[in-house]
Protein backbone atom coordinates (compact mmCIF):
# COMPACT_ATOMS: atom_id res chain seq x y z
CA UNK A 1 0.00 0.00 0.00
CA UNK A 2 3.00 2.38 0.71
CA UNK A 3 4.59 2.46 -2.81
CA UNK A 4 0.94 2.32 -4.36
CA UNK A 5 -0.01 5.63 -2.09
CA UNK A 6 3.08 7.12 -2.66
CA UNK A 7 3.04 6.66 -6.56
CA UNK A 8 -0.27 8.37 -6.33
CA UNK A 9 0.85 11.47 -4.44
CA UNK A 10 3.70 12.09 -7.00
CA UNK A 11 1.08 11.21 -9.86
CA UNK A 12 -1.53 13.23 -8.78
CA UNK A 13 -0.13 16.28 -6.55
CA UNK A 14 3.20 16.86 -6.74
CA UNK A 15 3.73 15.98 -10.46
CA UNK A 16 0.98 18.34 -11.53
CA UNK A 17 2.71 21.05 -9.15
CA UNK A 18 6.16 20.55 -10.37
CA UNK A 19 4.54 20.57 -14.62
CA UNK A 20 2.73 23.62 -13.83
CA UNK A 21 5.14 25.70 -11.86
CA UNK A 22 8.10 24.71 -14.67
CA UNK A 23 5.09 25.88 -17.34
CA UNK A 24 4.90 29.09 -15.57
CA UNK A 25 8.49 29.82 -15.97
CA UNK A 26 9.09 28.29 -19.66
CA UNK A 27 5.99 29.84 -20.99
CA UNK A 28 7.33 33.46 -19.42
CA UNK A 29 10.73 33.06 -20.95
CA UNK A 30 9.38 32.25 -24.23
CA UNK A 31 6.91 34.62 -24.23
CA UNK A 32 9.89 37.39 -23.75
CA UNK A 33 11.76 36.57 -26.41
CA UNK A 34 9.13 36.13 -28.59
CA UNK A 35 8.46 39.65 -28.31
CA UNK A 36 11.78 40.39 -28.63
CA UNK A 37 12.19 37.95 -31.54
CA UNK A 38 9.33 39.32 -33.71
CA UNK A 39 10.35 43.10 -32.57
CA UNK A 40 6.85 43.85 -30.25
CA UNK A 41 8.78 44.48 -26.97
CA UNK A 42 6.18 47.27 -27.14
CA UNK A 43 3.12 44.44 -26.43
CA UNK A 44 4.88 43.71 -23.35
CA UNK A 45 5.14 46.74 -21.14
CA UNK A 46 1.12 46.67 -21.55
CA UNK A 47 0.47 42.97 -20.73
CA UNK A 48 0.77 43.56 -17.17
CA UNK A 49 -3.01 45.21 -17.47
CA UNK A 50 -4.94 42.09 -18.68
CA UNK A 51 -3.02 40.24 -16.43
CA UNK A 52 -4.00 42.28 -13.29
CA UNK A 53 -7.35 41.94 -14.70
CA UNK A 54 -7.72 38.15 -14.96
CA UNK A 55 -6.14 38.28 -11.44
CA UNK A 56 -8.83 40.48 -10.36
CA UNK A 57 -11.75 38.61 -12.11
CA UNK A 58 -10.20 35.21 -10.70
CA UNK A 59 -10.99 37.07 -7.31
CA UNK A 60 -14.63 35.92 -7.66
CA UNK A 61 -14.21 32.51 -6.57
CA UNK A 62 -13.23 33.74 -3.02
CA UNK A 63 -16.68 35.57 -2.99
CA UNK A 64 -18.41 32.74 -4.06
CA UNK A 65 -17.23 30.71 -1.40
CA UNK A 66 -17.75 33.12 1.31
CA UNK A 67 -21.55 33.39 -0.15
CA UNK A 68 -20.80 36.81 -0.86
CA UNK A 69 -22.19 35.97 -4.11
CA UNK A 70 -24.21 32.94 -5.09
CA UNK A 71 -24.21 32.37 -8.77
CA UNK A 72 -22.32 29.21 -9.97
CA UNK A 73 -21.00 26.33 -8.79
CA UNK A 74 -17.90 26.98 -6.76
CA UNK A 75 -16.24 24.32 -7.80
CA UNK A 76 -16.33 25.96 -11.43
CA UNK A 77 -15.06 29.26 -9.48
CA UNK A 78 -12.24 27.10 -8.16
CA UNK A 79 -11.29 26.20 -11.48
CA UNK A 80 -12.05 29.65 -12.70
CA UNK A 81 -9.63 30.97 -10.14
CA UNK A 82 -6.43 28.56 -10.81
CA UNK A 83 -7.16 29.37 -15.01
CA UNK A 84 -7.31 33.07 -14.13
CA UNK A 85 -4.56 33.59 -11.85
CA UNK A 86 -2.11 31.06 -13.82
CA UNK A 87 -2.68 32.99 -17.19
CA UNK A 88 -2.81 36.60 -15.26
CA UNK A 89 0.59 35.72 -13.43
CA UNK A 90 2.46 34.34 -17.27
CA UNK A 91 1.02 38.05 -18.40
CA UNK A 92 2.42 39.77 -15.29
CA UNK A 93 5.61 37.95 -15.82
CA UNK A 94 5.93 38.51 -19.58
CA UNK A 95 5.35 42.40 -18.39
CA UNK A 96 8.11 42.16 -15.72
CA UNK A 97 10.34 40.17 -17.61
CA UNK A 98 10.56 43.16 -20.36
CA UNK A 99 9.83 46.26 -18.07
CA UNK A 100 11.48 45.95 -14.97
CA UNK A 101 13.71 48.98 -13.68
CA UNK A 102 12.55 49.81 -10.16
CA UNK A 103 12.47 48.55 -6.80
CA UNK A 104 8.97 48.42 -6.55
CA UNK A 105 7.40 46.30 -9.58
CA UNK A 106 10.66 43.47 -8.07
CA UNK A 107 8.80 43.20 -5.10
CA UNK A 108 5.18 43.15 -6.32
CA UNK A 109 6.00 40.52 -8.87
CA UNK A 110 8.18 38.27 -6.23
CA UNK A 111 5.01 38.65 -3.54
CA UNK A 112 2.51 37.55 -6.61
CA UNK A 113 4.93 34.64 -7.58
CA UNK A 114 5.30 33.49 -3.77
CA UNK A 115 0.84 34.20 -3.88
CA UNK A 116 0.96 31.47 -6.84
CA UNK A 117 3.05 29.23 -5.51
CA UNK A 118 1.49 29.09 -1.87
CA UNK A 119 -1.69 28.35 -3.38
CA UNK A 120 -1.13 25.88 -5.23
CA UNK A 121 0.85 24.02 -2.32
CA UNK A 122 -1.58 24.88 -0.18
CA UNK A 123 -4.45 22.78 -2.68
CA UNK A 124 -2.17 20.25 -3.31
CA UNK A 125 -1.26 19.41 0.52
CA UNK A 126 -4.54 20.24 2.10
CA UNK A 127 -5.94 17.79 -0.41
CA UNK A 128 -3.68 14.81 0.45
CA UNK A 129 -3.45 15.42 4.15
CA UNK A 130 -7.13 15.04 4.37
CA UNK A 131 -6.94 11.46 2.19
CA UNK A 132 -4.18 10.94 4.58
CA UNK A 133 -6.20 11.37 7.91
CA UNK A 134 -9.57 10.07 6.31
CA UNK A 135 -7.64 6.78 5.00
CA UNK A 136 -5.74 6.58 8.78
CA UNK A 137 -9.26 6.81 10.39
CA UNK A 138 -10.04 4.23 8.41
CA UNK A 139 -7.33 1.90 8.75
CA UNK A 140 -8.07 2.34 12.78
CA UNK A 141 -11.74 1.41 12.16
CA UNK A 142 -11.01 -1.74 10.29
CA UNK A 143 -8.33 -3.13 12.82
CA UNK A 144 -11.60 -3.18 15.48
CA UNK A 145 -10.32 -0.20 17.55
CA UNK A 146 -13.32 2.03 19.43
CA UNK A 147 -13.90 5.38 18.70
CA UNK A 148 -12.24 6.57 21.68
CA UNK A 149 -8.94 4.82 20.81
CA UNK A 150 -9.10 5.94 17.03
CA UNK A 151 -9.40 9.51 18.67
CA UNK A 152 -6.37 8.96 20.43
CA UNK A 153 -4.41 7.16 17.83
CA UNK A 154 -5.38 10.33 15.12
CA UNK A 155 -4.21 13.01 18.19
CA UNK A 156 -1.14 14.34 16.01
CA UNK A 157 -2.57 13.69 12.87
CA UNK A 158 -5.64 15.91 13.59
CA UNK A 159 -3.39 18.36 14.84
CA UNK A 160 -1.09 18.24 11.72
CA UNK A 161 -4.55 18.47 9.52
CA UNK A 162 -5.70 21.51 11.20
CA UNK A 163 -2.63 23.52 11.20
CA UNK A 164 -2.73 22.93 7.52
CA UNK A 165 -5.75 24.27 7.04
CA UNK A 166 -4.93 27.58 8.32
CA UNK A 167 -2.07 27.69 5.23
CA UNK A 168 -4.75 30.54 4.04
CA UNK A 169 -3.92 32.32 6.23
CA UNK A 170 -0.36 32.73 5.30
CA UNK A 171 -1.71 32.84 1.59
CA UNK A 172 -4.06 35.63 2.32
CA UNK A 173 -1.44 38.25 4.16
CA UNK A 174 1.16 37.24 1.28
CA UNK A 175 -2.18 38.20 -1.80
CA UNK A 176 -2.25 41.42 0.05
CA UNK A 177 1.20 42.49 0.39
CA UNK A 178 0.89 41.68 -3.65
CA UNK A 179 -2.06 43.90 -4.30
CA UNK A 180 -0.28 47.10 -1.93
CA UNK A 181 2.59 46.37 -3.92
CA UNK A 182 1.01 46.56 -6.97
CA UNK A 183 -1.24 49.31 -6.84
CA UNK A 184 2.58 51.05 -5.89
CA UNK A 185 3.28 50.29 -9.12
CA UNK A 186 0.65 51.26 -10.89
CA UNK A 187 -0.16 54.92 -9.22
CA UNK A 188 3.62 55.34 -9.59
CA UNK A 189 3.53 54.68 -13.58
CA UNK A 190 0.18 57.12 -13.72
CA UNK A 191 2.38 59.80 -11.73
CA UNK A 192 5.43 59.62 -13.86
CA UNK A 193 3.53 58.43 -17.55
CA UNK A 194 5.08 61.44 -18.75
CA UNK A 195 8.15 61.04 -17.68
CA UNK A 196 9.27 58.53 -19.33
Amino acid sequence: MGTAASGSLWRKHILPFTLLVTLLGAATVAGDYLLHRFDLVWVGRYLGIPGTLLIIVSLIYSLRKRKVINAGNVRAWLSMHEAGTWLGSLMVLIHAGIHFNAILPWLATIAMGINVISGMVGKMLLRRAREHVQAQREHYQLRGLSKTEVEQAMFWESVTFDAMTRWRKVHIPIFVVFVVLALGHIVSIFLFWGWR
